[in-house]
């Protein structure tokens, strides 16, 4: 017995030097270090002064066609326009469904795949929070830049569609999501033309106009005509991943660029659960609410099951370097480690939304008294998709835990499959990476998922090549600040965001003069 013990013992200790010599070789990728200083793009008055103008625009979208407000959206039109005339005089360009708005820079070689690049510039209300200061006019793009913010604002410190310059800062709903980048494009194309530099391929840019409700008329429509026009793109670039700053992501001890590689599927249901109505002060057993409340505890108890898809296992290898040891030797020896990894990430709610196909109980509605029992309790729960579940997974799963009961299912909103997944392994990628870290040579660049749903996914048949990043560099809560209060982009991310997309379009083939 004691022979068998010690074997085992033994055992026990090569394996575990196994395992932490796997750990010691894993192949995670290093911090990059460059001595090459960062490009510093210097700050110019005009460029500020448009994307104010920009944001005092308010391109407020909603959902209820009836109550689309269209002239904002007509104003902001007519301010490109007026803005950029000398985009519009050597670009074609052209409208879609009235508001889409499409920009076609014409490339020397039309044997080449074209580059498209994506924005919006609908944003969502801006809440009813306090503003500090409600002056209109305020330029002053000398200030002294202030911190980042550590904290979520309660409150607005410029009017948030003042487009106010102030601070080192452009405040205003919209700044980061999506008119910043939105405009960061024009500048950068509007660069490549007054530079006489014409690419190799053409370069277009696609503006939609209701992205924060589904892109239905802007971002589909415009895909749908260039299906019809025969086009494919050698890449697609929108909004996405971020710079997130060292600490803002729990573990990773490093600044870290995100870029979504794919984007979760989305499907929200109604589901109706039948009970016997009446007064309440006869009630049976188990009323409809009550039967609804063990229908959620069961959606909510018994989830999908979390998975690391090798998309999440690339994300991994990338940014496992920088964390503590006990992170890298779980990473390392997953075919061991697996259920305890696991078991950590759905611990976390952000980390949790990377390795699982999350389930949210969003709405709900019973009895309209207090005394009154409904024969019909109805609640929403919404769903968003790994891309290895699929929403017909997705209804087998929740019929399963409505079965028992009277229950009718149906599906809400715009419902969609998750996103094809892309590869890293491309010069469309490359080319990010390389105008990252001309900006911020210090960081890691890796593959991720991203949670939320953008315009992308519309055009996923025109491109294998699909990529969701802003190249801005901030923290968790200057983050939160998007679709919340006192959004805001700092001057030098701005500044950066311009000089990044030009890299790209001037870079990804060797130009031509324009007058060639």
């Amino acid at each position: 017995m004691k022979k068998l013990l010690l074997v085992l013992l033994l055992l026990l200790i090569v394996i575990f030097i196994g395992l932490l010599i796997n750990t010691l070789i894993f192949p995670f990728a290093k911090t990059k270090k460059s001595d090459t200083p960062a490009f510093q793009p210097l700050a110019n008055d005009s460029i500020l002064s448009r994307l104010a103008g920009g944001i005092k625009i308010p391109s407020v979208s909603n959902s209820d066609p009836n109550l689309f407000l269209y002239a904002p959206f007509d104003t902001f039109k007519q301010y490109i326009a007026a803005t950029y005339p000398f985009l519009h005089q050597q670009l074609e360009v052209y409208t879609i469904h009235s508001y889409g708005l499409v920009f076609r820079l014409k490339g020397g070689n039309s044997n080449l795949l074209p580059l498209l690049f994506l924005s919006h510039y609908d944003v969502v209300p801006p809440g009813s929070a306090e503003i500090k200061n409600k002056s209109e006019q305020i330029f002053r793009p000398s200030d002294p830049p202030s911190p980042p913010v550590t904290a979520i604002a309660e409150d607005w410190d410029y009017a948030p569609f003042s487009g106010a310059v102030a601070d080192g800062r452009i405040y205003g709903r919209g700044t980061l999501d999506m008119k910043g980048m939105l405009f960061a494009l024009l500048e950068a194309m509007q660069k490549m033309v007054l530079d006489e530099q014409r690419p190799q391929r053409d370069i277009y840019l696609a503006f939609g106009f209701d992205e924060e409700v589904g892109g239905k008329l802007g971002a589909s429509e415009i895909a749908a005509d260039f299906k019809r026009k025969g086009l494919r793109f050698e890449a697609v670039y929108d909004e996405g991943g971020l710079i997130m700053e060292r600490g803002s992501v729990n573990g990773i001890n490093s600044d870290v660029a995100l870029i979504g590689c794919a984007e979760k599927g989305f499907l929200s249901l109604k589901i109706k659960v039948k009970g016997l109505g009446g007064h309440s002060s006869m009630p049976p057993s188990e009323t409809a609410i009550g039967k609804a409340a063990v229908i959620m505890q069961r959606l909510e108890e018994q989830q999908m099951k979390p998975m690391i898809s090798p998309l999440i296992q690339r994300f991994f290898q990338q940014i496992g370097g920088t964390m503590p040891f006990i992170s890298r030797f779980a990473i390392a020896n997953r075919w061991l480690m697996e259920p305890l990894l696991l078991a950590q990430l759905t611990k976390n709610h952000a980390t949790n939304a990377l390795v699982r196909t999350t389930t949210a109980l969003t709405m709900m509605k019973g009895s309209d008294a207090p005394n009154v029992l409904s024969p019909e309790v109805e609640f929403v729960v919404n769903f968003r998709l790994l891309p290895e579940n699929t929403i017909q997974q997705l209804l087998a799963h929740v019929k399963k835990a409505t079965r028992g009961f009277d229950v009718e299912i149906e599906q809400v909103d715009n419902a969609r499959e998750a996103s094809n997944v892309s590869p890293s392994e491309t010069k469309a990628y490359q080319m990010m990476e390389s105008s990252i870290r001309r900006l911020y040579p210090d960081l890691i660049v890796t593959p991720y998922l991203t949670v939320g749903g953008t315009d992308a996914v519309k055009y996923q048949e025109l491109s294998k090549n699909i990529y969701r990043f802003m190249p801005i560099k901030i923290n968790h809560s200057e983050q939160q600040s998007i679709h919340s209060t006192n959004e805001y982009i700092s001057i030098e991310n701005y500044m950066k965001m311009i000089s990044y997309f030009y890299y790209i379009m001037r870079n990804y083939d060797e130009p031509t003069p324009l007058s060639k």
